[in-house]
């Protein structure tokens, strides 16, 4: 998938993905795109719960081996 901005919040626990996730969105234009990887099994749940509660899109939500990689394009 095509994306404008990788976010790399391996290794960080509850609530720093989140939050770093909002702040790299701020950064970006409408229509963009922001890939997330994450090892937080934790980040699946909130990762959905952010999207629904900020508008933005949850394109995509998997995992590799032991990272979630997500794809959000922000509203």
């Amino acid at each position: 998938m095509n994306f404008d901005r990788e976010l790399d919040a391996r290794g960080l626990s509850c609530p720093l993905p989140i939050l770093k996730t909002k702040k790299t969105l701020n950064e970006l234009a409408s229509g963009q795109v922001l890939k997330v990887i994450a090892t937080d099994p934790g980040s699946i749940k909130d990762m959905q719960a952010f999207a629904n509660q900020t508008g933005n899109e949850l394109l995509s939500s998997t995992q590799e081996s032991k990272d979630y990689v997500f794809f959000l394009k922000k509203k």
